[in-house]
């Protein structure tokens, strides 16, 4: 079975390299447009949000020869761990490649819900507490920090800014406890 997994994913490969068009995989946006319950689009893992198929900036059509053969490199990048830089994909989508190689990538394509898994919760390219997974899951942007779950960007905020918020907290006791005493004085006084 592996093996024949193994040989399935070097044709995949192998037509990938020698064709210049490009599949788009949609089976990974309709997974996360299904489990979020958000419209997502291309954009989440390539330069341009309609795909890498066309000819505007982003797209196979615009690429010159040096980036073409960057986008070779990446396909090439069967294995994890190859440093992968696709002028097709933006950060995410190279994240992609370079964590888990073309090949489990090419094995994916018929369950994509397990995305998130083989990626893992280590890297979270916006730093903004959610790991990349859980944002592809989530159906939000892993390159923009304001673009995530609020529930979870909330408690992570707060988390982060506990010393912040108790010191608010105290500076405003003070505030009003230094008010109504003003306001006490004067009364006092005029009375």
């Amino acid at each position: 079975m592996k093996k024949t997994i193994n040989i399935l994913s070097f044709i995949v490969s192998v037509n990938i390299l020698t064709t210049q068009s490009v599949f788009a995989f949609p089976q990974f946006e309709k997974f996360v447009a299904e489990h979020s319950g958000k419209p997502v689009n291309c954009a989440m893992c390539h330069a341009n949000d309609a795909g890498p198929i066309g000819n505007d900036p982003g797209q196979l059509g615009s690429l010159t020869k040096a980036e073409m053969e960057k986008v070779n490199l990446a396909r090439l990048a069967l294995k994890p761990g190859q440093k992968v830089d696709s002028p097709i994909l933006n950060k995410f989508g190279n994240h992609i490649i370079e964590s888990i190689g073309t090949e489990k990538f090419t094995q994916l394509l018929a369950k994509p819900e397990d995305l998130a898994k083989e990626l893992g919760n280590q890297s979270d390219l916006d730093k903004d507490g959610i790991p990349d997974a859980q944002e592809y899951l989530d159906g939000t942007d892993p390159l923009n920090k304001l673009n995530g779950d609020p529930s979870k960007l909330f408690v992570i905020n707060v988390q982060r800014n506990a010393w912040l918020l108790i010191y608010m907290a105290v500076s405003l006791y003070f505030i009003y406890f230094g008010l109504t005493n003003i306001l006490k004085y004067y009364k006092l006084n005029k009375g």
